[in-house]
């Protein structure tokens, strides 16, 4: 198994931590004025997303994750698995709902997700940027009603809720921004 050195650490690298992946989210050399020098990795687990932060000596290394990013299109749900083909092979994974990593709720069908792979099996799925989803259920926007923020929730269907402004209507179709679950803009 390969392993990286301390001065080869960098961010996105995939790592293994007691016999889990993790990616690496920042890392910082620090050589103080008296004693030996080292580097603070600070990591976020991919299975769960919790992050930590370890501090290892320059001679230390990390041992490379076998985790694999590949590009597949979201075929169905069947309510306990999500199905994932590979455009170009045909292969076809599951994923858990653990595996899914909060993605469930922004696919609907035929989207191109990044699903990355370890050992063969779906750990972390990552939608794509942004979405188009119909607006199923909403309040209506009343006109001066603006005392709160001026927004509303609004139920996606997928289930999906967001906060939209006042003038976006019911049965409308809006663009999502996946990272941070916010209202984009209103698709025409």
């Amino acid at each position: 198994m390969a392993s990286y050195g301390m001065n080869d650490v960098k961010n996105g690298m995939k790592i293994l931590v007691n016999n889990q992946p993790a990616v690496i989210i920042d890392t910082e050399y620090v050589k103080p004025g008296k004693g030996q020098a080292f580097t603070r990795v600070k990591y976020r687990l991919i299975k769960d997303g919790r992050t930590q932060e370890v501090t290892m000596k320059s001679t230390d290394s990390l041992d490379a994750a076998d985790v694999v990013d590949t590009d597949m299109n979201f075929m169905y749900s069947d309510g306990e698995y999500w199905h994932f083909m590979d455009p170009e092979s045909f292969e076809q994974v599951q994923a858990t709902k653990a595996g899914m990593g909060g993605a469930e709720k922004w696919l609907k069908g035929e989207e191109s997700c990044v699903v990355t792979l370890w050992n063969g099996e779906p750990i972390f799925v990552q939608p794509p940027n942004f979405v188009e989803l119909k607006i199923t259920e909403t309040d209506p926007g009343v006109r001066g009603d603006t005392s709160g923020g001026g927004g509303k929730p609004a139920t996606l269907e997928t289930g999906a809720v967001v906060r939209v402004p006042l003038f976006v209507n019911q049965d409308e179709i809006i663009k999502v921004d996946t990272r941070s679950g916010e209202y984009s803009a209103r698709v025409k």
